[in-house]
């Protein structure tokens, strides 16, 4: 089978880009994220092709006025990964590693727009996320990531907001590889494993430089991949932190921020503190994660479109499908010198089982 892709000088092995080894949770991803600058308005898009499920499908999600208004699509890929419009959703890349445009064609459900991601520093290649539990592998992936600035517009129900590179900034990634995806495995590694996964993400943008940090975590609170990283906006490369952590305060009766600390020190012994505030949540289920109907990957028949809205002030956040979160954060930046910086962001988290540093023991209890 022949793809447009082929024409492209881009083939790793002698098959066709159609064929993507021979794992089926292999998986091909666009991420993005926007927010004004005080929080007021938040929207996300992502795009999924998964090649040996012959499925892609996607999202875009805007919050306004208290209400998260979810817009999903799903159809049959054809084969062909490099037609990336699934229903009403598209993404363009207009040039590489720098400018993206997204669109929400106009529809049944009031949910449009057209906006142009543009860089404010370098896209950033994170460690390899290789998670393993027992002989199987369960993720095997790469991520890029990188933080910029939207100009367009986005109309929800009549309602027009327009976008501007000097007051909506956020965040895009790229990921690809192995995750589970679609229907769940008939049969789990023996025995089966307690679920267990711990999971912050960190993009920040200040006004001269971003940050960004990650830490992925065993029950005992030990990283198996943490990383982090600060970039001077324009093209200088980013400098690659030599340590960091992170600590998390969380709110009574749940597992989500309610204030969260990183610290990060460079290969000289600089060291950097950020101190974030969570305002309020965006829930991942929005983009398909955890969603008990639109999860990644799933069949849905040739083509399906579907629409939802969440009035976040009613969201019961202990039900799974509410635990991943993107909070959006302001932030403060200190450091060597008198540095002092305020900026904003999002600290995504994901908090499944047991953590002993944040005093989880169970699959699902709380902080008290």
């Amino acid at each position: 089978m022949l793809s447009k892709a082929d024409d492209f000088p881009v083939h790793q092995t002698p098959e066709p880009i159609a064929y993507a080894g021979t794992d089926r949770n292999f998986y091909d991803r666009y991420f993005f994220n926007g927010y004004s600058s005080d929080g007021s308005s938040f929207f996300a898009l992502a795009l999924g092709v998964y090649p040996h499920l012959n499925v892609m499908d996607g999202a875009f999600c805007v919050v306004a006025d208290g209400v998260q208004h979810n817009l999903r699509a799903s159809r049959v890929l054809g084969m062909e990964r490099m037609d990336t419009v699934v229903g009403p959703l598209s993404v363009e890349v207009l040039e590489p590693l720098r400018s993206l445009r997204i669109r929400v064609a106009r529809n049944d459900h009031g949910i449009s727009a057209d906006l142009v991601f543009r860089m404010r520093a370098p896209a950033i290649e994170e460690p390899r996320f290789t998670y393993r539990i027992g002989p199987r592998t369960i993720m095997d992936y790469t991520r890029l990531t990188q933080n910029g600035s939207y100009e367009g517009w986005i109309e929800v129900k009549g309602k027009r907001i327009d976008v501007t590179h000097d007051t909506y900034q956020g965040t895009r990634d790229r990921s690809w590889g192995v995750r589970p995806v679609g229907a769940s495995d008939s049969q789990p590694v023996a025995p089966p494993p307690t679920p267990q996964f711990y999971w912050l993400w960190a993009p920040m943008n200040f006004p001269d430089r971003i940050t960004l940090y990650h830490n992925n975590a065993d029950a005992k609170g030990v990283p198996w991949n943490t990383h982090a990283v600060m970039a001077a906006t324009g093209e200088a490369a980013p400098t690659h932190m030599a340590a960091c952590s992170s600590e998390v305060r969380f709110r009574s009766g749940t597992r989500h921020a309610r204030e969260a600390t990183i610290h990060m020190s460079d290969a000289h012994g600089a060291a950097y503190r950020i101190d974030l505030a969570p305002k309020w949540n965006f829930y991942m289920s929005g983009l398909g994660y955890t969603h008990p109907e639109w999860g990644h990957g799933r069949y849905r028949g040739e083509l399906a479109v579907g629409y939802d809205a969440i009035e976040t002030a009613k969201v019961n956040e202990s039900e799974s499908h509410f635990l991943h979160v993107q909070a959006f954060s302001t932030a403060r930046l200190t450091g060597p010198n008198g540095l002092e910086r305020m900026g904003c962001g999002v600290l995504e988290q994901l908090i499944v089982g047991a953590h002993a540093p944040s005093g989880f023991k169970g699959l699902t209890d709380s902080a008290p």
